[in-house]
């Protein structure tokens, strides 16, 4: 069948209602092709935006032809087709958990925000940890050649890889671990901050997690002991079997903004607990990452987060919580830039957003004929919610974050891309920051040292 096109008045607002009465449980074929929001857009997107045209970089010369996209299908664990503004689902693996489902109702409701505004396009879609189409495999040159490299889209990379970055699934929701969806994450985390003030907060460095995910993480464990010293850190194992038992009592993110320090480290690559870090108001310190997600590269050290080494993690984490506690205000100020950049800049307007571009950019960029494989199926949000009767967690985050109106608001006006030359300034800036405090850490222990040995002395 042929869907009905729609044009809706930028006039008026038109509803998009979640129907569940069509029993055939079909996509509806009344929904709006086209939409002109009535709002120009009066605000440039975040700075984060300009990383667009870089991942996308690779691609520009040669295009995305069929051969360069389907070399990415041996890592992918679904294809995703839209067309006319419909969307089209070619499963080749589950995806652990619901990140496969979150992710593409995620796109769903993007279609909803903006009919008519996400071009015709093939993407294959990766849910693992780890990126999945590393630099080093692919050669320019040579009767080898193995370029270009097959696009892929996830939810993180890695300075050595290829993969596009993207919005996790956890912006929609995260059931199995009882996370709600961003908006209304961001908003009980901005009430907890509220009830529990920065200088009232326990004077010592958080974390709760799973640590066995990473040999990283068992090390940063290893702080919580001491018998020479006070370590600054209140260190605590997340076992989510336990939580499930209990109803999730203890696991709730907005009762963790309760230290004046919360620490960020990774798991097997990326973490999706960066966002709930850094939104607590608290001073984020950040065990410097690996693998690089689609809003945080626009981040500065000293300015929204305090960086700490890896190998140093411990006598780091340690200076980090002694100099904040005697430099209270500068303390605080960098914990209210990163929370704000989480809580303005990544409201969940601009998450769609940054989808829209990249996937407009990515659209561009193809070279073939955009088919809907046989075996795919069409999805909505109906075929999608409609079948969850029994309520839940899954049915609930997906009824919190359903879009019901397409924006009235055009998209934030896209920056100019980084060219070369300003990626390596901004680089060296972040460079010069963390060497600062890398400077200030070691002076602290170097004067420590000396008193030690001067108490031994005596």
């Amino acid at each position: 069948m042929v869907a009905t096109s729609i044009v809706a008045s930028t006039k008026k607002t038109i509803k998009i209602p979640l129907n569940c009465k069509d029993t055939t449980q079909k996509c509806p074929l009344n929904y709006p092709s086209r939409f002109k929001p009535a709002i120009s857009s009066s605000e440039t997107c975040p700075d984060y935006f300009k990383w667009i045209h870089q991942d996308l970089k690779v691609w520009q010369e040669t295009g995305i032809t069929r051969e360069t996209l389907e070399r990415a299908k041996p890592n992918a664990h679904f294809r995703l087709v839209i067309k006319s503004g419909r969307l089209y689902l070619q499963q080749y693996d589950k995806c652990y958990q619901t990140r496969d489902v979150f992710t593409i109702w995620g796109i769903l409701q993007l279609l909803k925000m903006y009919p008519g505004q996400v071009p015709d396009l093939e993407l294959l879609f990766l849910c693992h940890d780890q990126p999945g189409i590393w630099k080093k495999d692919f050669r320019r040159e040579g009767p080898n050649s193995t370029w270009p490299p097959p696009p892929l889209f996830h939810y993180c990379s890695h300075r050595d890889a290829y993969d596009i970055v993207f919005p996790d699934w956890s912006f929609w929701g995260w059931p199995e671990v009882n996370v709600k969806e961003w908006t209304t994450l961001q908003v009980a985390i901005r009430e907890a901050n509220e009830r529990v003030r920065w200088k009232d907060r326990v004077p010592y460095a958080h974390w709760k997690g799973n640590s066995y995910v990473s040999p990283e993480r068992r090390n940063l464990m290893q702080c919580n002991f001491s018998d020479k010293y006070d370590p600054m850190v209140h260190l605590y194992e997340q076992d989510w079997e336990k939580e499930r038992e209990n109803g999730f009592k203890s696991s709730n993110l907005e009762d963790q903004c309760t230290h004046r320090y919360k620490i960020y480290i990774e798991g097997r690559a990326w973490s999706v607990s960066k966002k709930y870090i850094l939104a607590c108001d608290s001073m984020a310190l950040l065990v410097k990452p690996e693998f690089f997600d689609f809003f945080g590269r626009s981040m500065v050290p000293m300015e929204h987060y305090w960086p700490i080494r890896p190998q140093e993690s411990c006598r780091d984490l340690e200076f980090a919580v002694e100099w904040g506690n005697n430099n209270t205000e500068k303390a605080q100020e960098i914990g209210r830039r990163g929370s704000e950049y989480m809580m303005k800049r990544l409201e969940m307007k601009y998450v769609y957003d940054y989808m829209l571009y990249v996937l407009q950019g990515y659209g561009k960029l193809m070279r073939l004929n955009v088919t809907v494989p046989e075996n795919a199926t069409e999805v909505c949000s109906e075929t999608m919610a409609c079948p969850i009767t029994d309520g839940g967690l899954i049915r609930q985050c997906m009824d919190d974050s359903l879009v019901t109106y397409p924006s009235v608001k055009a998209a934030c006006d896209l920056p100019q891309p980084y060219g070369d030359d300003e990626i390596k300034r901004f680089l060296k800036s972040q460079e010069s920051a963390e060497r600062h405090v890398e400077k200030l850490t070691n002076d602290y222990w170097e004067v420590q040292n000396k008193i030690l040995q001067k108490g031994k002395i005596v």
